[in-house]
């Protein structure tokens, strides 16, 4: 997949443009996130977003106690309700022809249309908290999941789960039977347990090979079913810190690029430009993303990857990915 440099990077590179950038997963940025946010916190994030090129968000709310974690969802859902009313959108209309931001609308009001929630847990597994509280982890029951999700359907769009928790497969496949996309991920499964979870429903792996189980040659373990699988989604986060670039250049190689989604994953102490060492905390983990899904695929192209393929992951696949729901439309092609 990668390119050498030349020519064809520079036209490709020039071609970045903010019609239909969407990222599936990012929890905050430039000192905003959506920890107890507010809707006015909620906008002010999809703001920032617009501002660096991005068309559209699915804020994603952290794990915490179910009353919190509820809390924020409903601050994302007021937070859609007043981008609808400034835009325009009554609820029957929400299709991604109305809500993807076009350079114009960019112009007049530079804000990330926010198309709904992305639950990055609480069904997870602790051994792969990364930076996640492990305390707020629950297990994959049918009553938790209706404690959390009672009353927030139509705006979850996607959950993550560890597939290989006791449980989880049931949940997987009623969670997928309402329309809701599954991603796997901060798990420590098997590649058996992986394509479990796949075969009851999920579509995608959150962040691959970051707070999940990695690849050994005797168990390619659930990062190996995402790159193995011909169907499956994988999140990637392409700053300088989540993954090395020779990981990325192997992604790109044996994954049908058509199945690669760029994320961001930034955090409330994300600027929006790279930083020396990364967004981390005092023990060193990191928090989260460092780059804004643009400024993830400039660097891309600028490292020889073609072009046409990293705008794909930042536009037609995501698009495809959550036209798996009922409120699913099409991004035109604008390259």
């Amino acid at each position: 997949m990668p390119v050498r440099p030349g020519k064809d990077r520079k036209a490709h590179a020039s071609r970045l443009t903010p019609h239909g950038f969407i990222d599936i997963h990012t929890h905050g940025i430039g000192g905003y996130d959506t920890r107890g946010a507010t809707p006015e916190i909620v906008l002010k994030i999809a703001r920032i977003h617009g501002a660096h090129g991005v068309s559209a968000i699915l804020p994603t709310i952290y794990p915490a106690p179910i009353g919190e974690m509820r809390a924020d969802m409903a601050a994302v859902r007021e937070a859609i309700n007043r981008q609808d009313l400034q835009f325009g959108v009554r609820s029957s209309e929400r299709k991604y022809s109305k809500l993807i931001t076009t350079n114009l609308e960019l112009a007049k009001n530079p804000a990330a249309r926010i198309l709904g929630a992305h639950l990055e847990g609480p069904f997870l597994n602790p051994a792969q908290c990364g930076a996640l509280d492990k305390t707020s982890f629950l297990e994959p029951t049918m009553k938790n999941f209706k404690r959390l999700i009672d009353g927030f359907g139509d705006i979850v769009k996607i959950i993550t789960i560890a597939p290989e928790l006791k449980g989880a497969t049931r949940l997987i496949k009623t969670i997928a039977d309402t329309g809701i996309v599954v991603s796997m991920g901060h798990s420590d499964a098997t590649y058996a347990e992986a394509e479990a979870g796949y075969r009851a429903g999920a579509k995608g792996i959150t962040h691959i090979f970051n707070a999940m189980r990695g690849i050994h040659h005797r168990e390619p373990g659930i990062a190996g079913f995402g790159l193995l699988n011909k169907e499956v989604y994988i999140e990637v986060i392409t700053d300088p810190f989540h993954l090395g670039l020779k990981t990325i250049e192997l992604i790109f190689k044996v994954k049908d690029f058509k199945k690669i989604i760029l994320v961001s994953d930034t955090v409330k102490d994300t600027k929006g430009i790279s930083a020396r060492r990364g967004v981390r905390d005092s023990r060193g983990i990191l928090l989260g993303g460092s780059m804004t899904i643009p400024e993830s695929a400039r660097r891309l192209i600028g490292m020889g990857f073609k072009g046409k393929a990293v705008m794909n992951c930042i536009t037609r696949n995501p698009a495809a990915y959550l036209a798996t729901q009922p409120i699913a439309g099409k991004v035109k092609d604008n390259m």
